[in-house]
């Protein structure tokens, strides 16, 4: 239970609704994720609040650990976010047109040339792509391989928010950032509540 209350508190967080709403899309009911009597007894401290200095026990707020691992998760998929963008553009452009130069790859992301260059390096030392100098950009199988598990996980997203009754073209935009900010059971929560609501 209190597995499903954190993948629908990790959800709420990346697309910034309450945590109630999200528990009611995916049918998740218990203690700390959907209280209608007292909605601020969600929050239960994971600690002894006064282990922080100049902590004291408010219910106005989330318990330390709680609000620190949300900004953690948050933080870790900034990260890998960068990443998973590049590599998929990176498959569609070699898909599309047979190779990805750096040059399609700044237009496409709206960035300098200088940044996709800072960006490939990071990738090459990732081991998601190779790249030389006047020539274009190739994924390695690790790279190719996030690319289609990126693509997988922004279909789902799509499709659960045309479910939920979003027009395609805001879907498309707003699971750009949400594919990057929810965990592998949230994604197969939305594609589980997709299947019903379609079946």
């Amino acid at each position: 239970m209190m597995d499903n209350v954190a993948q629908a508190t990790n959800c709420a967080i990346a697309i910034g609704v309450a945590v109630e709403p999200v528990c009611r899309i995916l049918e998740i009911h218990g203690p700390g994720c959907i209280n209608t009597q007292n909605p601020i007894e969600r929050y239960r401290p994971l600690s002894d609040p006064k282990s922080v200095s100049g902590q004291t026990d408010n219910p106005d707020l989330a318990p330390v650990e709680q609000q620190a691992a949300g900004f953690e998760a948050v933080r870790e998929a900034r990260r890998s976010e960068t990443a998973e963008d590049y590599v998929e553009l990176i498959d569609d452009l070699i898909k599309a047109t047979g190779e990805a130069r750096v040059v399609d790859v700044a237009a496409r992301m709206g960035v300098s040339h200088a940044t996709v260059n800072r960006i490939l390096s990071r990738l090459t030392k990732e081991g998601l792509v190779n790249t030389q100098p006047y020539r274009s950009i190739f994924l390695t199988d690790a790279g190719a391989n996030l690319a289609q598990e990126s693509r997988e996980r922004h279909r789902i997203v799509v499709e659960f928010l045309t479910a939920l009754g979003i027009d395609e073209g805001t879907a498309e935009r707003d699971a750009e950032g949400i594919e990057h900010y929810v965990s592998e059971a949230t994604i197969q929560a939305f594609q589980d509540w997709t299947g019903k609501i379609r079946s």
